[in-house]
């Protein structure tokens, strides 16, 4: 069974570039400052309401005891479930409840913790309900060998006997299309039990790098000695000081490179763990593995990375016209995070950036607009910082509920654009479940992307023309762009790393530093422009791999951030045009869940991702950005407003 999950969002990873890239002042005057205080004091307006799932722990606590209870009567059905359409159907409905029940328990607990992180009821209530959820998959370890058995033929004759089964037909398919990598039930057992450990790498290397690695310290040219933890080193990378940049760059990878034997081990642990799971189960090689049960054909990665790499014209033009505007001689890759543009004093209230989301996203129409209002007015959002919260943003759905969002809200344009990203998520979220039954409800990550890029779409189109100030307009395109970098040329860059580390382990080889970190320079220098002068890129930068938590924590992930976006640029592009039928097939993508295979759910909405032509239209507006960015740069030169 797939359980459904939190969304990891790019919002996620993009945090601390967000945060901490463009200088802003310390102190706000219009935004409330929660940061240091206790979560039981902020303002309830400010934060999501839990108990729209459960009112208490102590009903929580019933809720897990009825799941174990839930769990333990699989038995039960285990023996002659398929025998007959009724029992079929009863043992779905079954499963359904349980799942759903699984699916309120598990969201309270993280939401809870996430929102608190110093509370230990809440971190041993998430560690409690995991464990139930290993134990639940471990009891289904019958369900995909007797599907297998049954056959889509036998279920057919089901279906017309009894056609409330029409529900799952879907998920029997996704079943029935992998019936050569499936094993048998006792064998299944085995692989499921594996849940227990199999996240230890990415555990151990998360601990590394977030914990116990100590922190270098470096002094930079204000006389100031700073401690190098991520988030500082994160906020240094953007300083306005070249030599400051660079030093701070230096001194960070220099440490993590002490680390790199043991970082090394972890990730040559789990890539092997991706074959392991891919040869047990039959298929060809990891990527096959992971893209099958999907129905994505290999070759969208490979045309994406192909793609990408033949469209390096727009970015290479983009790191000049940074040079240009940080009046560099020479620009390096330790320059790559420094704001273009002259710091512009903007800030939104959280009312303020309401308002502007709302009057963005009005060519969705009113039932989306209303959807919005919603989710301000009835507890969806926890909006600011408080004592121990959780960093970062992310949304997450939950069927028969409504969707809850985690914000860290600071009234920056990145923040605002944040919120916008993750009210696609919800959104998404919202129609798939109020649309689809709960069988079918659940969009695959590699959808997850594209309601919540769309978003951000709709919002810089709507800044852009209704913005005065040109200056502000080029730090709103600059930051786009910027995203564009970091979501669709340096995602595909580790995607193609990512694929070059399973092919070598795939031929035989044992991943060392020494390797990966040759690969990653080599792959780094080719995608910005090296060779050409365009940014010089040193040689302290090839430890990055071992601190990308992708690579250990999910298989072949982060190529679905550049497909989501570029996908999201070609569907916004034309419902900005004010085409009807684009925008109704966008809201049918919102609304169609799990119902069908993702590329067919795109192809559906208009992108056809066994093309190119997607990645090449989105890459050709990436073109047509850095050209409009161009022109501003020059008019605000001519008029002296930038040098």
């Amino acid at each position: 069974m797939k359980y459904r999950n939190i969304v990891i969002s790019l919002s996620l990873i993009l945090f601390l570039t967000a945060a901490f890239g463009f200088p802003k002042e310390a102190v706000k005057s219009k935004i409330p400052d929660y940061s240091t205080v206790e979560r039981d004091k902020i303002p309830n307006e400010y934060k999501w309401k839990v108990d729209d799932i459960y009112p208490n722990i102590e009903v929580w606590q019933k809720d897990k005891e009825k799941l174990q209870g839930m769990i333990a009567g699989i038995d039960a059905y285990s023996k002659d479930w398929a025998s007959s359409p009724q029992k079929v159907l009863a043992f779905m409905e079954y499963l359904d409840k349980a799942s759903m029940l699984f699916d309120r328990l598990f969201s309270y607990a993280q939401l809870q913790s996430d929102s608190d992180l110093a509370n230990s009821t809440f971190q041993k209530m998430t560690g409690e309900i995991q464990m139930v959820g290993v134990e639940f998959n471990s009891k289904l370890s019958f369900l995909s060998p007797d599907i297998i058995k049954m056959g889509m033929e036998k279920f057919n004759e089901y279906e017309k006997a009894e056609p409330k089964l029409a529900v799952y037909r879907m998920s029997f398919d996704q079943v029935l299309r992998t019936k050569d990598h499936i094993l048998s039930e006792d064998k299944e057992k085995i692989i499921s039990m594996t849940g227990m450990f199999s996240g230890v790498m990415a555990q151990a290397s998360g601990m590394l790098n977030d914990s116990e690695i100590p922190n270098p310290k470096v002094t930079l040219s204000d006389g100031v000695e700073y401690e190098l933890n991520y988030v500082t080193f994160a906020r240094l990378r953007g300083s306005k000081n070249p030599a400051d940049r660079e030093k701070n760059m230096l001194t960070y990878w220099g440490n993590i490179k002490k680390f790199e034997n043991t970082l090394g081990i972890l990730v040559n642990a789990q890539m092997k763990a991706h074959l392991f799971y891919a040869k047990v189960r039959n298929y060809k090689d990891s990527l096959e593995s992971q893209l099958y049960p999907q129905a994505i054909d290999t070759s969208v990665y490979y045309n994406l990375i192909s793609t990408v790499r033949a469209n390096l014209s727009p970015f290479h033009r983009y790191l000049k016209l940074k040079k240009e505007l940080l009046g560099l001689d020479t620009f390096k890759y330790a320059d790559v995070y420094a704001s273009s543009v002259p710091r512009v004093d903007k800030e939104y209230t959280y009312d303020e950036a309401k308002n502007i989301i709302l009057n963005a996203m009005k060519p969705l129409g009113k039932d989306y607009t209303g959807l919005l209002t919603d989710a301000f007015s009835k507890g969806w959002i926890d909006v600011y910082p408080n004592k121990d919260k959780q960093s970062g943003a992310y949304s997450g759905g939950l069927f028969g509920i409504h969707p809850f969002i985690k914000m860290n809200y600071d009234g920056t344009y990145d923040s605002m654009s944040t919120l916008a990203h993750e009210l696609g998520h919800a959104n998404h979220s919202y129609l798939s479940d109020k649309s689809q039954p709960y069988a079918k409800h659940n969009y695959t990550s590699f959808l997850a992307e594209v309601a919540s890029t769309f978003n951000e779409n709709l919002l810089l189109d709507y800044l852009l023309k209704n913005e005065k100030d040109d200056l502000f307009k080029l730090y709103l395109l600059d930051s786009f762009i910027e995203q564009i970098r970091q979501s669709v040329y340096r995602q595909t860059q580790l995607a193609e790393f990512e694929l070059e580390m399973h092919r070598y382990v795939e031929e035989g080889g044992t991943l060392t530093p020494e390797w990966m970190s040759n690969k990653y320079l080599e792959l780094t220098r080719e995608y910005y422009g090296h060779k050409d002068g365009v940014c010089i890129v040193d040689d302290y930068i090839k430890n990055e791999w071992s601190t990308i938590p992708h690579f250990l924590v999910y298989t072949y992930y982060v190529y679905q951030y550049s497909t989501g976006f570029m996908s999201s640029m070609a569907l916004s592009a034309e419902v900005l045009k004010g085409d009807v039928d684009a925008r109704d097939r966008y809201l049918g993508f919102l609304k169609a869940g799990g119902s069908k295979y993702s590329l067919e759910i795109l192809k559906n909405a208009g992108v056809d991702l066994t093309t190119v032509k997607p990645f090449e239209a989105a890459l050709k507006r990436t073109g047509e950005l850095v050209t409009e960015m161009e022109k501003l740069a020059a008019k605000l030169k001519k008029e002296g407003r930038i040098q």
